[in-house]
């Protein structure tokens, strides 16, 4: 069914077509429907509309779904909260989508939820984006003695996983009042991270 029909702002920003959900199908069932797509379960057109707008509809057009829902249901826990979401954020810490390990560092530094061990375990993700999300989530979230897997990333191959390291342990002793215990910011040579190679996810037909 075209998006029109349904009623979605599909043009919109997640913001005003996550706020445009929960005044239609209220804010705990908005919860409970982007916790199903987290967990790689299908959802109805409009709803997979309402999470992720003008991309959604190119994919109930056809387009492959690959790991975009499990992204969008994590995103929304950018915009609303339920304390029942906690565990499904920590699980996606681990997912094979690269964008949804990522999108979960976000939410947990956003939320300030305690899961500073995982997120240093995404310190030696195969993809800079997610040592980079990682990082800023530490800086926020970790302990003192998560200074020292941060500064590994001082000599990442990546400029901007270098540069989000150096923030992270500023923030990071400044936080934990350990300013003279925070490592050199000079940039040495590109280190490998070991990491298991994580690829693809579920795919998802929409509920009709």
């Amino acid at each position: 069914m075209p998006a029109e029909e349904l009623s979605v702002p599909i043009e919109a920003s997640p913001t005003d077509r996550i706020a445009a959900a929960v005044d239609r199908f209220g804010e705990r069932n908005v919860v409970e429907r982007a916790l199903t797509l987290l967990d790689g379960d299908d959802e109805t057109q409009d709803f997979l509309l309402f999470m992720g707008g003008s991309h959604a509809n190119g994919i109930l057009n056809g387009a492959p779904a690959l790991y975009w829902p499990e992204l969008w249901g994590a995103r929304a826990f950018m915009y609303i909260w339920d304390d029942s979401a906690a565990p499904a954020i920590r699980k996606g810490l681990d997912n094979r989508a690269w964008r949804v390990r990522e999108m979960c560092a976000k939410v947990a530094e956003h939320r300030g939820l305690p899961f500073s061990d995982a997120l240093a375990a995404l310190l030696a993700d195969e993809v800079p984006r997610v040592r980079s999300a990682a990082a800023r989530a530490l800086a926020q979230l970790g302990l003192a003695e998560h200074a020292e897997a941060i500064s590994v990333l001082l000599r990442d191959g990546d400029v901007d996983v270098r540069r989000q390291a150096g923030a992270a342990l500023k923030k990071l002793a400044v936080r934990t009042g350990t300013e003279r215990d925070t490592p050199s910011h000079a940039q040495g040579a590109s280190a490998s991270a070991p990491s298991a190679r994580k690829s693809g996810s579920r795919r998802h037909k929409p509920k009709r």
